[in-house]
């Protein structure tokens, strides 16, 4: 069935998803940090592309290519308009599923003056024939436009200012040799720590104007599944209810009393992740059980259980994948506050099929 563009997917609907939405896109607009003194969090990676971008300026020279990788909502948007703000240029900024052609690509080179950055999110997902045009671009500053069809057809050189690429993907394990080689610095973004959740939660509520104590800041950091986009997302809820229910102050037994309205729990565990658990537990013993199975008692898709829940349930080590299928761990049970059945009998570990 073909879904419309405009129907949110699972993933957009959650509380606790990493895809931005419409209103995290507006947010995020204003609690940007402008360079990277502002920056929280990514210590290693602040640190080496500080490095990266003074010598350029020292050298009068455009920044290298850079590779951003990671999860969603970990800052990749960010540091890439904190690149431009510190070498002082503009920003140009597509998506790889936006570059069907390499037309689309030589039209948006051949406009980018000189120094400009070019953000290019999700790179992994653009179209052969533009990535292999981007080769050319990024290590030549060159592109050859193909003139007309068949035996006539001409390339004719374009020279292109220097530039500075800026490529994000969430998946860096399908983007091509070729391609990560021409980055002269790539990064990879690592989740947030819980202290470092707190600080960005105290930083937007100061720009959202929100008061807030720092139980309750650390009770909305440790809900957020280590992603300052969701901390961010759940800081608006609470001061929602906070503003609602109480006297406009987050603390952390206000914290706890909205997150539970919105069923986010206290290790950042929402209904989709509580009814794959339930259902595996359940239902299943603890399995082992396919992700067909599972999808079906739990109501859901598969590619939403396998894309959408499993991957944080694997993080917390929750849940197991093993060649047999999904297995729950003495962590899931502890959880749910539930008994894990007991260990089979001493013997070959199978079941007899008739019960004797």
């Amino acid at each position: 069935m073909n879904r419309d563009d405009t129907t949110p997917t699972p993933a957009e609907e959650r509380l606790v998803g990493a895809l931005a939405d419409r209103e995290d896109q507006a947010v995020e607009a204003a609690l940007r940090p402008k360079d990277l003194g502002e920056f929280i969090g990514q210590e290693k990676v602040r640190e080496q592309l500080d490095l990266v971008l003074r010598a350029a300026r020292a050298r009068g020279a455009t920044a290298d290519h850079v590779l951003l990788s990671g999860a969603p909502g970990l800052g990749k948007t960010t540091l890439s308009m904190i690149i431009a703000a510190e070498m002082g240029a503009p920003i140009r900024i597509t998506s790889g599923p936006a570059i069907q052609h390499a037309g689309d690509l030589a039209s948006i080179l051949s406009s980018l003056q000189e120094g400009e950055v070019l953000f290019l999110d999700e790179i992994h997902r653009m179209s052969r024939p533009a990535e292999e045009m981007l080769y050319m671009a990024m290590e030549d500053f060159r592109v050859d436009v193909i003139v007309g069809k068949g035996p006539g057809a001409t390339a004719i050189p374009l020279e292109l200012p220097p530039f500075t690429l800026v490529g994000a993907t969430t998946r860096a394990g399908l983007l091509p040799p070729p391609l990560r080689d021409r980055f002269g610095f790539t990064a990879h973004m690592e989740f947030y720590a819980p202290h470092e959740l707190e600080r960005v939660v105290h930083r937007s509520a100061s720009l959202l104007d929100v008061r807030i104590e720092p139980d309750g800041a650390a009770e909305i950091a440790g809900r957020s599944r280590g992603t300052p986009r969701i901390a961010n997302r759940l800081l608006r809820r609470v001061r929602d209810y906070a503003q609602v229910k109480a006297d406009g102050v987050i603390t952390r037994e206000i914290a706890a009393a909205a997150l539970a309205v919105y069923e986010v729990d206290a290790r950042g565990l929402d209904r989709l992740d509580r009814a794959v658990l339930e259902a595996l537990l359940k239902l299943f013993g603890g399995g082992p059980v396919g992700l067909s199975t599972l999808a079906v008692a739990v109501g859901e898709e598969r590619e939403t259980v396998e894309e959408v829940a499993e991957p944080f349930l694997v993080r917390e080590g929750l849940l197991a994948r093993t060649p047999r299928g999904r297995v729950a761990t003495p962590a899931a049970w502890a959880h749910l506050g539930l008994t894990p059945p007991h260990a089979p009998a001493a013997g070959n570990g199978q079941q007899d099929l008739f019960g004797a």
